[in-house]
């Protein structure tokens, strides 16, 4: 069995479960999922809930038992993987917990019995099971009108998803300084490359804060806003964004998923090149290396 710990929105969830998902697809094994942090943690700056229920996945919840089956004596991979070249056995389960932003390969070969404890944000962990976890990543709540709507505006035009991220990457100081937002500059040069690519580009905005993009992007006529799902049906507006052709993202998980699950050909997207304010953070392996950076 592998457990892993869900951290974050929507977005950090999905790389939590998709790591962890390929980890349990290779080992032939259940995968489960521990809620304890999302249900208990008071001390987090943005609380988050839940939010892979809307998704076609194949996990179910750990229990609190399992938990504390897996977490109570923390043994590290390594040692596991030492113990099995020298023939030794061992019954502990392995709690791997993410050292760096890097993409760490030794995930890929961890025991069949582990715990996942990290973010793991890089298709890397688990490009070799995309079909899958399209599968999976589709949304199964039922749409209203409007979504259904624009599903069909969505899919006949050559639309571009572009993403604003701002909320707690502006309201709160600590995370602002950690994560930063993208600038203007970086909105007005997307845009640019865009219109400068493509034929005839619609853009369809997906942002926290649409006064914000309405007073500062400039956007060309016709785009159109995505201001009807309230924040607690992002996964509704995952299922739009997913939609579009060509991507802009924001240096958001959320954003990223949407352009990673976009299927059509040819895709386009364009990411932030400094997706930290942090100059210690590598993220040379977040971004799958077909994305342009600006």
């Amino acid at each position: 069995m592998i457990i892993v710990k869900l951290m974050g929105g929507l977005g950090n969830q999905m790389f939590q479960y998709a790591a962890a998902r390929r980890l349990a697809h290779h080992h032939g094994v259940e995968l489960k999922l521990d809620l304890s942090f999302l249900e208990e943690n008071t001390e987090v700056i943005t609380r988050r809930k839940y939010e892979l229920g809307h998704l076609n996945i194949t996990a179910a919840i750990a229990t609190r038992t399992e938990v504390a089956e897996y977490t109570r004596k923390p043994r590290h991979v390594l040692a596991r993987i030492l113990d099995r070249c020298t023939g030794r056995t061992e019954s502990l389960p392995s709690y791997i917990r993410e050292a760096s932003f890097d993409f760490w390969p030794g995930l890929l070969d961890a025991p069949d019995n582990s715990y996942l404890d990290g973010y793991w944000q890089s298709d890397r962990y688990f490009c070799d099971i995309g079909a899958i976890l399209r599968e999976e990543f589709q949304v199964m709540t039922a749409q209203d009108q409007w979504n259904k709507e624009m599903v069909e505006r969505i899919t006949g035009e050559n639309a571009v998803s572009l993403h604003v991220r701002r909320g707690d990457y502006v309201s709160d100081k600590a995370t602002s300084e950690f994560h930063g937002t993208c600038s203007l500059e970086y909105y007005h040069d997307a845009v640019a490359a865009v219109t400068g690519a493509l034929p005839s580009p619609t853009f369809f905005v997906f942002s926290d804060d649409q006064a914000w993009v309405k007073a500062n992007l400039g956007l060309p006529k016709g785009t159109f806003y995505m201001d009807h799902n309230p924040p607690d049906k992002g996964c509704e507006d995952l299922r739009l964004m997913k939609l579009c052709r060509h991507f802009i993202i924001a240096n958001s998980s959320f954003s990223w998923w949407g352009a990673w699950l976009g299927d059509a050909s040819g895709k386009m997207v364009i990411a932030p090149r400094n997706w930290f304010n942090s100059p210690g953070m590598n993220t040379d392996d977040l971004l799958p290396v077909s994305w342009c950076r600006l």
